[in-house]
């Protein structure tokens, strides 16, 4: 009975943080995709949990508003984290790029409408500057390897991300192949012409 006993709070542990995790998938995702006033009972019901156990968890909307950027905003610097510590720079940038811009696609204004409805809710002009010295780092660091034209700057990364606002499309995964192509041809004018490169035959 002792061992029986013994597992019950860790077990409670882990149904509470899955419960959690649900809840914060579901209001990502109903946030992305419905806007911010979206009702709690919604969210409850895609994380398949009583109204009760979201506002255990998150006792404000706004709570809940923040922790679901929060994930998100994670999801922006692991891509470009991950791209840091590429062995390889230049792939490093690459595949960084696409997935900003598959990042930027999935947002559907998720980012707008929080920095709208809840100014205050975190220091927004941190999260910027952090991401921007990360970017920055990543562009000199795939500069260094002679692939990425010397003349490319940040203000010219930016503008490619958020080009993926403008991609229309009739599925969910329509949107994110255009975005791929759409960063795979930026990409491309990016790059130094092959035959530009040190070494390279005539």
């Amino acid at each position: 009975m002792r061992a029986v006993t013994a597992r019950l709070p860790h077990t409670s542990r882990s149904d509470a943080r899955d419960s959690r995790d649900r809840i914060l998938d579901a209001a990502g995702a109903v946030f992305r995709t419905g806007g911010l006033d979206v009702p709690v009972r919604e969210i409850a019901r895609r994380a398949e949990v009583g109204p009760a156990t979201v506002y255990r968890h998150f006792p404000t909307k706004q709570m809940l508003v923040a922790e679901a950027y929060t994930g998100h905003v994670r999801a922006w610097r692991s891509a470009v984290d991950d791209g840091l510590v590429d062995p390889d720079p230049w792939r490093g940038f690459r595949v960084a790029a696409e997935r900003l811009c598959e990042l930027r696609v999935r947002d559907h204004g998720f980012t707008a409408a929080v920095k709208s409805a809840y100014p205050r809710a975190m220091d927004f002009a941190a999260i910027r500057a952090c991401s921007l010295t990360s970017a920055a780092e990543l562009i000199r660091r795939a500069k260094d390897t002679g692939r990425l034209r010397p003349d490319v700057v940040l203000d010219d990364l930016i503008p490619m991300i958020m080009a993926s606002d403008g991609i229309r499309a009739r599925t969910p995964g329509a949107r994110i192949a255009a975005s791929r192509r759409l960063a795979a041809l930026m990409i491309q004018a990016f790059q130094v012409p092959p035959g530009a490169l040190p070494g390279a035959p005539a």
